[in-house]
C-alpha cells in the first residue's frame, strides 16, 4: 500500500483529519466487523478525541461524497461508522497486533504528518503571498496613477494641436 492510497482515505470531519473504520479494515486486510470488535474490547484506550462515531447526517453526506462508501449499503443503518483520528490510528496498533498491522500504521502516521507539513506549508505560502499582494498593490497604484497622467497629458496634447492658433497671424 502506498502513502497516496492511505492519503486518499483521510477525511476532515468536525474539523479533525480521521480514518474511516471501513477504510481501516480495508488497509489492515480484516474485515470491518473484526476491527470494530477488537476496537470495542478495548475501549477505554480510545477516548472520544482518539475515535468517535458519525451521526447519521454525516454518514449521510459521507456516502454521497465518497464512491468507495457506497458499497457500504450492507451496513446496519443505526450502526455508522468510527472515525479514528490520528491518535486513534496510533492506538489500533496496540490493539491490532500482527506485523503487517505495525507496518500499516507507521505509513499511516507518516501519511499523517505529510497532510500536517503540507498544510502548514500551505498556511506559509498564504501569508507570504498576502505580504508581496499588498507590498505589490502600493506600488501598483503608483505606476497606474503614472499611467493615467501621462495617458492625460498625451491626450492634452492632442487637444492643443488641434486648437486654432490665437493671436496676430503672418500671411
Amino acid at each position: 500500500m502506498e502513502i497516496t492510497q492511505i492519503h486518499q482515505k483521510i477525511y476532515e470531519i468536525r474539523g479533525q483529519k480521521v480514518m474511516l473504520d471501513f477504510d481501516l479494515a480495508d488497509i489492515y486486510n480484516v474485515q470491518t466487523k473484526v476491527l470494530n470488535q477488537s476496537v470495542k474490547r478495548n475501549i477505554e484506550r480510545f477516548p472520544e478525541r482518539f475515535m468517535f462515531r458519525l451521526t447519521i447526517e454525516e454518514w449521510e453526506y459521507m456516502r454521497s461524497q465518497i464512491v468507495t462508501a457506497s458499497d457500504q449499503n450492507k451496513r446496519n443503518v443505526t450502526s455508522t461508522p468510527f472515525a479514528f483520528t490520528e491518535h486513534g490510528v496510533t492506538m489500533l496498533s496496540s490493539v491490532l497486533k500482527s506485523q503487517k498491522a505495525i507496518q500499516i500504521n507507521i505509513m499511516i502516521i507518516v501519511a499523517f504528518i505529510l497532510m500536517k507539513q503540507i498544510t502548514n506549508n500551505q498556511s506559509n505560502l498564504k501569508q507570504q503571498l498576502f505580504q508581496l499582494e499588498q507590498k505589490y498593490d502600493r506600488q501598483f497604484d503608483d505606476i497606474f496613477e503614472a499611467i493615467n497622467y501621462l495617458l492625460k497629458k498625451d491626450s492634452l496634447e492632442k487637444q492643443t494641436k488641434e486648437r486654432g492658433r490665437i493671436g496676430y497671424k503672418k500671411e
